[in-house]
């Protein structure tokens, strides 16, 4: 068992090192933290928009210069991607379709789809070509087209199911060159961070070092790629 409590990481290396994009964020730095108290890594590359070297999801050259910078010192087993959004000062999510917006639909898809999609085009080449390797993307329960029961956020849902089928293709053709590679959507659960405020929820809460608790322990363990899965391992239906 290592330091931060999770499970090896199954194929991984000693001295392994990992990126995490997002590291000022809740789970993402929850997630850094417990990757640099681990011996088993290496190094963790902590990027995000007030970091060096910068990596605004907003600006495809701030992220391809980013992977540029640190690719001499690859190869990377674990990338990690844990930027979202569904609210802030123009953002709010919609409770019915009157409420739809094509400009807050459009910022909403730029950073919760468009700019993770980005991240694993320029990053993805920074894997290893053999051995087991993982890009793991936050995602959300509420992007699962089959098990949408409730409708409302219309935005924050569409944005989340195409950050999966991104995924997903994305997946199928890094396996031709990367075959042990092992991409996936995570749903962190209910966690109080930021993109909580101003909800009660009824079910549980975690705290962000709960939650990157659970989530390595699934990226760790995880078998096969392009998958949904939850904070405890289950899969979630596309």
């Amino acid at each position: 068992m290592a330091v931060s409590g999770m499970v090896e990481f199954a194929g991984f290396p000693r001295g392994f090192k990992a990126i995490v994009v997002g590291a000022t964020g809740g789970i993402g730095g929850a997630i850094a933290d417990l990757l640099e108290a681990d011996p088993a890594c290496g190094a963790v590359m902590r990027l995000s928009r007030s970091g060096a070297p910068r990596v605004d999801l907003l600006d495809e050259a701030s992220i391809a210069a980013a992977a540029a910078e640190l690719a001499p010192n690859g190869p990377y087993h674990l990338i990690v991607t844990a930027v979202g959004v569904l609210r802030n000062d123009i953002l709010e999510p919609e409770k019915a379709l009157r409420a739809l917006d094509p400009a807050q639909m459009e910022a909403s898809f730029a950073i919760n789809a468009i700019g993770p999609a980005l991240v694993i085009k320029h990053f993805s080449p920074l894997l290893p070509r053999a051995g087991r390797s993982v890009i793991a993307t936050l995602s959300a329960k509420v992007g699962s087209i089959g098990d949408n029961r409730l409708g409302g956020w219309h935005s924050y849902r569409a944005s989340k199911a195409a950050l999966n089928q991104l995924i997903k293709t994305s997946a199928v053709e890094i396996a031709r060159t990367r075959p042990e590679a092992c991409l996936l959507a995570l749903h962190p659960g209910t966690v109080a961070t930021r993109l909580l405020a101003g909800y009660q929820p009824a079910h549980e809460v975690f705290t962000p070092e709960d939650a990157a608790r659970r989530l390595l322990a699934v990226m760790a363990t995880a078998e096969g790629t392009g998958r949904f899965l939850a904070y405890d391992g289950s899969e979630i239906p596309w």
